[in-house]
């Protein structure tokens, strides 16, 4: 692999020799992937849980670039529980979305690959891994069983095609139980009524343009919902959304999640939200999980310092600051990660152990788990000898 020199640049030779080096490998990634009549035990796996709807194991995505190979997603292991809520959250470009579009098999190929690890989905009577599913099987999966509620909902919808017909499409795609064009009308209706849009039969006649954001949103979630699927990944759908608004449309996942009993996976930067929807929480920090756990464990005890460096940026109602506290320096190039652990340069609750390689788990409970030198024996009994509490 070339090298990159100080200053970051390459010379055009040595671009020549990693774009060859990403080609060779991505070629071979998508023959696999493209594959026709792959046999289905090629593909089937075991829960480690069957209470769980899906669950990440070492998960390692990539991105082939013309400077380099990003690890996006980088030894990633979490599970989403049947019937919970799953909170993911992390700063800007930490792999959350990255981790939900590899479970959707919809990254941005031939560049972005899933490159090792495992992703097992819970299919009721057998489960299968869908880092190794064929793309043409996919294609049933996606939607029937794991849907997706997309960022921004202006540029998900199609400008062009009416509301009614951008969900009959899913519809149809995915119409196994063989209903009659009046059937689907049906459904569309009630999936619109069911999100709370109170003229559904007119919106169905509507363009995404003649909606507002919280409307657009909530047709949004229509399609996801539309085949119950068992887990919906929800990525940052309040983003574009005013509070109000906002709090509406947390208050309907909710409820609809109970209703057609599915999972939730919720990517967001809000803290807030996640505390009033997650029941588990996954921290996520340059491609890695560096905390996870409970609800109550992570906002009660946060344990790694970038968890603590969060919620200490957050605002507190009735509490009068100056400046709000910002976590000090930036995160590490994702073409040249260092060896140690990534927040290390960043973090300000140093201890011995930070000079030594990247940490591994530790469990501060059954459900708590981080990825920091501070919960190590040595360092824990050296706290408390000096009265310090971790």
């Amino acid at each position: 692999m070339a090298k990159k020199h100080n200053d970051g640049y390459l010379s055009a030779k040595e671009s020549r020799q990693i774009a060859r080096e990403n080609r060779r490998v991505t070629d071979r990634l998508e023959k696999q992937r493209k594959r026709k009549n792959v046999p289905e035990s090629e593909y089937l796996t075991q829960m480690r849980d069957p209470g769980n709807a899906v669950e990440f194991e070492n998960l390692h995505t990539c991105f082939f670039t013309d400077a380099g190979v990003v690890r996006s997603v980088d030894g990633v292991s979490f599970e989403v529980p049947i019937g919970k809520t799953v909170g993911v959250v992390g700063e800007s470009g930490c792999g959350k979305s990255v981790t939900s579009l590899s479970l959707m098999q919809l990254l941005q190929r031939p560049q972005g690959q899933i490159v090792e690890g495992e992703i097992r989905l819970n299919l009721g009577d057998k489960a299968y891994d869908v880092a190794k599913v064929p793309a043409a099987k996919m294609q049933e999966l996606r939607g029937n069983y794991v849907s997706m509620i997309f960022q921004e909902p202006m540029t998900a919808l199609n400008p062009v095609f009416r509301i009614g017909d951008q969900i009959k499409e899913v519809l149809v795609l995915h119409n196994t139980e063989g209903r009659t064009e009046a059937e689907i009308e049906k459904r569309i209706i009630d999936l619109l009524e069911m999100v709370g849009i109170a003229n559904a039969k007119g919106v169905a006649q509507m363009y995404p343009h003649e909606l507002s954001g919280g409307m657009r949103q909530r047709v949004m979630i229509a399609m996801a919902l539309a085949c119950s699927p068992r887990i919906i990944i929800a990525d940052e759908p309040t983003t574009a959304l005013d509070v109000t608004i906002q709090a509406q449309i947390l208050d309907l996942l909710r409820q609809l999640k109970d209703r057609i009993n599915s999972s939730i996976m919720f990517i967001t930067h809000d803290l807030g939200v996640i505390a009033e929807m997650a029941d588990y929480v996954v921290v996520m920090y340059a491609g890695r999980i560096v905390e996870k756990g409970t609800a109550e464990e992570i906002f009660a005890h946060p344990a790694h310092p970038y968890t603590i460096g969060l919620m200490a940026s957050k605002p507190v109602v009735g509490k009068k600051v100056e400046k709000l506290y910002s976590i000090p320096g930036k995160v590490p190039n994702p073409i040249n990660m260092p060896h140690y652990c990534y927040f290390r340069d960043r973090c300000e609750m140093q201890c011995e152990g930070c000079a030594g390689d990247y940490p591994g788990e530790i469990s501060l409970s059954p459900t708590h788990k981080v990825s920091c030198y501070r919960y190590t024996e040595e360092n824990r009994k050296e706290a408390q000898e000096h009265g310090a509490e971790l």
